[in-house]
């Protein structure tokens, strides 16, 4: 696959805003293997990495946008390989990863945004969201019931919850991640999208393989029998959610190397369009280090 056609294949796992997704029928779990070969894509990869690293120091240099990363997907989709391979040649110093689990009470006492605000990511700060904001529309949704220990008026029981409730929801995250964008702040959302087929593979090898026994848990199974209502609740928040200023990119997520390939390259793509540049320095700040260059070279080398 040339350049170009990659690029124009990155394009099409874009959603676009006020697409109505299907999953099975607009994004595939697999990619076509004669496209690309693995050390095609092994190379692609390591240039990807290389241009994030010199962007990321540029980034924090010009101190003027920050960047957060949101991965989502079913158990066993690959996040955490994809943001231990993608982000390994980022200064840790100017990246955080937060993984949010089960919210605290505190967290409940709160709109469930609130725990997502005080982890983004600063000016020249790279934030990576492993799992989101978007859990308040994704698992509350296939479970309604963890809605009520939210406390909210109005909710007292599942009934009480109508399919208004989950387009306001949609409004309210929309808005959120506006106030982001207009700030400064490049989002870039990532669904992996890995079939049922292989996420049984994959729980198949962490049972059976003793050093990713502490990777398995029995709920993950458990929840496989709620994948068709995921999918649907996964198609519904695409749709309503993915914007200009915020886009989702649904990646095949059935061979981790093409994962982590398409994850590099578009957060590369996008990256660049901001054109971080490193601080001009004036003219009195060049002199000014003229004179500590020559105060330096006037030093003994014994000193």
């Amino acid at each position: 696959m040339n350049h170009l056609a990659f690029q124009s294949y990155l394009d099409s796992l874009r959603v676009q805003p006020q697409q109505k997704v299907s999953l099975k029928k607009d994004f595939l779990t697999d990619y076509d293997r004669k496209s690309m070969s693995k050390e095609e894509g092994e190379q692609l990869l390591a240039e990807g990495i290389q241009n994030l690293s010199l962007m990321q120091d540029k980034l924090y240099a010009h101190n003027r946008h920050s960047i957060l990363i949101v991965l989502q997907a079913m158990d066993a989709a690959g996040k955490d390989g994809a943001i231990k391979h993608v982000m390994s040649g980022l200064n840790p110093q100017g990246v955080k990863v937060t993984s949010f689990k089960t919210p605290s009470k505190e967290e409940l006492d709160h709109d469930y945004i609130w725990r997502h605000y005080k982890a983004l990511p600063g000016r020249g700060e790279i934030g990576i969201f492993n799992r989101s904001h978007y859990e308040n529309v994704l698992v509350t949704r296939v479970h309604p019931e963890y809605i009520l220990s939210e406390n909210l008026p109005g909710i007292d029981k599942p009934e009480d919850i109508t399919p208004s409730f989950w387009e306001k929801r949609f409004k309210q995250i929309n808005r959120f991640e506006r106030n982001l964008a207009q700030n400064g702040t490049l989002i870039l959302k990532f669904f992996l999208h890995v079939s049922k087929k292989e996420q049984k593979k994959r729980f198949l090898e962490r049972i059976d393989d003793p050093s990713k026994n502490w990777k398995f848990s029995s709920a993950d199974v458990e929840e496989r029998q709620f994948w068709n209502q995921y999918m649907e609740a996964y198609e519904d928040m695409l749709s309503a959610t993915s914007k200009e200023f915020a886009p989702w990119f649904v990646l095949p997520a059935d061979d981790k190397w093409f994962t982590r390939l398409c994850l590099a390259a578009i957060i590369s793509r996008e990256f660049d369009k901001l054109d971080p540049t490193y601080p001009i320095v004036s003219d009195a700040e060049k002199a000014q280090l003229q004179m500590m260059r020559e105060k330096l070279m006037q030093e003994s080398n014994g000193d």
